[in-house]
């Protein structure tokens, strides 16, 4: 016995079974009614069993007909589901994302792109791992995340950027401290200042002290915090000043500090880092049009 049936053969099972009519059912399936008599006489050739039984005036559906019509329906209905899930992974309707990203950006820069990508493709799974610069770019080139979202464009060999916004730093500062109630301080205004600074490995520490050097400015005694919420603390204590980006100053606001932007202005740029060449499913490219409007 072949029981190599196609689901043309079960969709014509089926429509005959609801209409219990060849051409009420050769017309919901917009198909001659020959050729579905065809794929029918087909089906139970194949099956070697009766299916429908016809007379002048109507189809009636034989006892095996009722159980291979039962069968049919399940198998036709998984079928167009599965068709319909391929689908919406093919138009990025459904899938996975991955973002690996500097903890400021995802609590202060991505959160609003999340809520509008989630409203426009609710169905996918959107990751978000944050960590330092580095571990974000590594968990790009290993294929561990799609994209990562960093400070500063990477000259790293095989990844692309595109840049994104721009971050200009402030100084942040204990309540009733001098510096309190001023709208703007100057880099060189931090000399001699006890300082907060960021561990090595933090995205912050190579710009700050770029611009302390710029600005030919010595601070005073130096206390390293490799978190924000540690140096936030430190200062808030009255231990030294800080110098961070402005999305960075929401993460401090529990510690009640004050703040003003630095001058003359230095900007941080926020980039989206892509592997090069690397296959992207359309829930990442949809996602990365989200990011970049």
């Amino acid at each position: 016995m072949n029981l190599n049936l196609g689901m043309t053969h079960l969709r014509c099972i089926v429509a005959i079974a609801d209409h219990e009519s060849f051409t009420a059912a050769a017309s919901a399936l917009g198909m001659v009614q020959s050729s579905l008599s065809r794929s029918v006489a087909e089906a139970e050739r194949r099956l070697d069993v009766t299916l429908f039984e016809r007379t002048t005036r109507r189809v009636v559906v034989t006892p095996d007909g009722v159980a291979v019509t039962q069968y049919a329906r399940k198998m036709v209905q998984d079928f167009d589901e599965g068709l319909a899930q391929i689908g919406r992974f093919v138009t990025g309707d459904r899938g996975t994302v991955s973002v690996a990203c500097l903890p400021s950006l995802a609590a202060t820069f991505l959160p609003a792109y999340v809520v509008q990508f989630r409203r426009d493709y609710p169905d996918v799974l959107l990751e978000i791992r944050d960590g330092l610069r580095q571990e974000a770019l590594t968990d790009l080139l290993t294929g561990t995340v799609d994209m990562a979202l960093v400070s500063a464009p990477t000259t790293e060999p095989g990844l692309v950027h595109r840049t994104l916004t721009t971050d200009s730093f402030h100084c942040a500062f204990a309540a009733g401290h001098p510096f309190d109630g001023r709208e703007r301080i100057e880099w060189a205004e931090l000399a001699g200042e006890p300082f907060i600074a960021f561990g090595s490995q933090s995205s912050i520490a190579g710009p700050v002290a770029r611009a302390l050097d710029d600005a030919d400015v010595r601070t005073g005694p130096v206390m390293h915090a490799q978190n924000v919420g540690a140096v936030a603390g430190l200062v808030a204590a009255g231990l030294g000043v800080t110098a961070v980006p402005q999305l960075v100053l929401p993460m401090m606001e529990f510690a009640g500090l004050r703040h003003a932007p630095l001058s003359p202005t230095v900007e941080r740029t926020i980039s989206l880092v892509r592997v090069e060449g690397r296959h992207e499913t359309a829930s990442v490219k949809n996602f990365v049009r989200c990011l970049t409007g």
